[in-house]
């Protein structure tokens, strides 16, 4: 810790918007900063840069100042409360908290909402402490994997505004790779952490199912999970620290694990047995995509790894897990009435109507084909520790659009095959930044481990980062 505390003394002209959750902690405890000063310089960069990306929905600005203030006061008489107190952090626009209104980007929303309770996710930050700056943005109810909506608009990508930054925790990976905060809570239900982390070059992690506790339970229900979306690795770590905790609201809920995610993630990947596979067997990757990441396999080979490259053995499983996420999408819908519907996405009402076409049978043939699917990744990691594949196969596309090739794809899960499998599996997976393409565009690698290893998973990444480091844009980019 000494070491760390005098690299920081060295940094004193350091942006602290781009500072780490870790390093602001550390600078609080020697009192060389506040949580007044980090809180106010977050809020002087949002209203600098927002505008340009529209990452967030909505900013709690003088809440957040006094909640800084209450933070400097802890710090100053050296009671700091919890793991992250004072940091500054996000929450997604479809995850419940008490005293904002959750209008999911949708119109149908009612906005005079008044919650009494926070979703676990939230609680658990809050007690622990963290200051929070908003709601980022999301597409109407998260349904699709790209940021806009009806009630909010389009987001942009932050290394190119002209794109997309994926969705649909689009909001969240645009704030942490511009200094919007340093730790932010996305979900991902077929890819919606990953998706935005590969696309902006972030960090995401999509932990087990049941890892993180849920409420209340998503219209997507098991497809569905919490995670972290941070600039760095061990800030990730140091946030599922907190996310973990137990809440029993969530039936699906794992038992309580206390270990440390931060403990270990030096450790490395040396004699790791990993599997590649650079298309899972059906997949047509941009070759630019693809050359990156068989360098950033290299680094893993370079590292120690012993990395085979081989195909998982499943069958592209588009059609079961559009049956799981259809259906969702039409029980959701169907809560609404006429005049409601007329307001969303026509993109949402759309799926809804096909699900209604679908038969018990195809519902529960869909069941049959995600256990298949299950028991093939058991059987893979029976010799393979992990899998690397790239986190998408092609580079952002044009903001506003739901697909990057409308002759080809009918619907958002076409165009990002590498991430839904991992959902109805429920494994741990991620997405770590492996480069840029000639158009300055991030890629994006996805390490993926058995389920309940997500230390093992966030260790591998660890190690990725500490050999090729996270590259961060420092405002917004537009040709």
């Amino acid at each position: 810790r000494r070491q760390r505390q005098m690299c920081i003394r060295d940094r004193k002209s350091a942006d602290l918007c781009y500072m780490s959750a870790i390093e602001l902690l550390d600078l609080y405890d020697m009192k060389t900063i506040s949580p007044v000063d980090v809180t106010k310089a977050v809020f002087d960069r949002i209203h600098v840069v927002n505008e340009e990306v529209n990452a967030f929905s909505l900013l709690t600005e003088e809440t957040a100042m006094q909640a800084a203030r209450e933070s400097e006061a802890r710090w100053s008489k050296g009671e700091a409360r919890g793991i992250l107190d004072g940091i500054p952090v996000s929450v997604k626009d479809i995850v419940l908290s008490k005293d904002w209104p959750t209008q999911r980007g949708s119109k149908a929303s009612p906005t005079d909402q008044s919650h009494t309770v926070d979703a676990p996710c939230v609680a658990r930050m809050r007690e622990h402490g963290a200051i929070f700056l908003g709601r980022t943005a999301t597409p109407e109810f998260g349904w699709k994997g790209v940021t806009d909506s009806p009630l909010t608009g389009i987001t942009r990508n932050p290394w190119d505004t002209t794109k997309t930054p994926g969705g649909s925790s689009g909001g969240a990976a645009t704030a942490a790779a511009l200094g919007m905060g340093a730790l932010h809570i996305g979900s991902d239900g077929g890819g919606s952490v990953r998706i935005p982390s590969g696309f902006t070059g972030t960090f995401g992690l999509k932990p087990s199912f049941g890892r993180v506790p849920m409420y209340p339970a998503s219209p997507f229900a098991s497809l569905s999970h919490i995670g972290p979306m941070t600039r760095t690795v061990e800030d990730a770590a140091l946030m599922m620290n907190a996310l973990i905790e137990p809440d029993t609201r969530d039936w699906f809920s794992l038992p309580y694990d206390p270990r440390d995610y931060r403990a270990g993630l030096e450790l490395g990947v040396r004699h790791l047995r990993i599997g590649y596979s650079a298309n899972l067997g059906y997949v047509d990757v941009d070759p630019e995509i693809a050359q990156l990441v068989a360098d950033a396999i290299k680094v893993f080979e370079d590292l120690g790894a012993h990395v085979e490259a081989i195909d998982p053995g499943f069958e592209k499983p588009l059609d079961c897990f559009n049956k799981h996420w259809y259906t969702g999408a039409y029980r959701l819908v169907e809560t609404f009435s006429d005049e409601q519907k007329a307001l969303m996405d026509p993109g949402l009402i759309e799926i809804a109507k096909e699900a209604k076409d679908y038969s018990m049978d195809d519902y529960l043939d869909a069941g049959v084909q995600r256990q298949a699917l299950g028991q093939t990744m058991n059987a893979f990691h029976n010799t393979y520790e992990l899998l690397l594949t790239p986190t998408l196969p092609i580079p952002a596309f044009t903001a506003g659009e739901e697909l990057s090739d409308p002759e080809s794809q009918d619907h958002w899960p076409d165009w990002t095959p590498f991430s839904y499998p991992f959902n109805l599996t429920g494994q741990p997976a991620c997405s770590v930044p492996c480069g840029f393409t000639k158009a300055g565009l991030p890629a994006g690698l996805q390490i993926v481990g058995p389920m309940h290893s997500d230390l093992l998973v966030m260790r591998a990444a660890a190690a990725y980062e500490a050999a090729q480091p996270f590259i961060m844009p420092k405002h917004p980019h537009t040709p």
